[in-house]
């Protein structure tokens, strides 16, 4: 894992109990066998999973010369090329937590320029963020360039946890709180959330542990119980910690943390991996 920073951004770089420094690097584990096209893209960081389906629809990916069709498998020692440039797996994961600035979006799209987690971070390998928030909320961020990673803490089937500390318009009572963790009805998604933990932080403030990640949900939660979220903050995403982070600082997942966050994504799928399961099992 790759875990120095770029250039002219201030890192903050935690010390495990031995004294070492945060700084390591892993090396990406083989992978062995067959692996989709649309994985293969992903994990040598050029784009995402759903990117790679978009360029192999549209004709622009070709293994050993030949143009990848849909759901194709490639195995150690082919060729790939997007638009003519050959791609080849990264070597090093790099793992970032990021803390995300409050007005900063979580998207390449600058149409509307807008200022992207990508122009903050600014690092110079291709990364995907994980677990993005919206433009007006803050906080941890991970990214990496390695798309399996993504896709296992992303997949909402696998139930990893996300903190958040919420500040809102006015007292927080206890039946808010028991609302809130029961799950409360969206009537613009037509679904009810997932029960969840809530616990008081302030007069105004509040905890919150989800295990899905619903468009704008907190809001949407707080807004249906005649609440409204005045500031939204993460602060962790499974056993990785925002911590002592500076809006628009990062810093490398430690080896700790690392070996941690892999303990618990041991039993993780990814959604290919499930559909490819489902298809088996047929």
């Amino acid at each position: 894992m790759r875990t120095d920073g770029a250039a002219g951004h201030k890192t903050s770089l935690r010390t495990d109990r031995r004294g070492e420094n945060a700084n390591h690097r892993f090396t990406k584990e083989k992978t062995t066998g067959e692996v989709r096209v649309n994985k293969y893209l992903s994990d040598a960081g050029f784009c995402s999973r759903r990117e790679a389906d978009r360029l192999i629809e549209a004709g622009k990916v070709l293994v050993d010369g030949r143009k990848a069709v849909q759901g194709q498998k490639i195995s150690r020692g082919q060729q790939v090329q997007v638009n003519g440039r050959r791609i080849e797996p990264e070597q090093e994961m790099i793992l970032l937590a990021v803390n995300k600035p409050r007005g900063v979006v979580c998207t390449t799209d600058r149409r509307w320029g807008d200022r992207t987690i990508y122009d903050v971070v600014n690092h110079p390998k291709r990364l995907f963020s994980v677990g993005r928030l919206d433009k007006d909320s803050e906080g941890l961020l991970l990214m990496t360039n390695y798309g399996d990673i993504l896709n296992k803490i992303m997949r909402a089937g696998n139930y990893h946890e996300k903190e958040y500390l919420v500040t809102v318009d006015k007292d927080i009572t206890p039946d808010f709180l028991n609302r809130m963790a029961s799950g409360v009805y969206l009537k613009e998604l037509d679904v009810t959330t997932r029960p969840c933990r809530a616990e008081l932080a302030g007069e105004c403030q509040f905890r919150l542990v989800l295990t899905q990640g619903l468009n704008r949900q907190i809001r949407r939660m707080c807004e249906a119980l005649h609440y409204k979220v005045k500031r939204l903050v993460r602060v962790r995403i499974m056993n990785i910690e925002l911590g002592n982070l500076k809006p628009g600082e990062y810093r490398a997942v430690t080896r700790k943390e690392y070996a941690q966050l892999q303990r618990q994504l041991q039993d993780s799928t990814n959604p290919g991996q499930q559909q490819e399961r489902n298809r088996k099992s047929r």
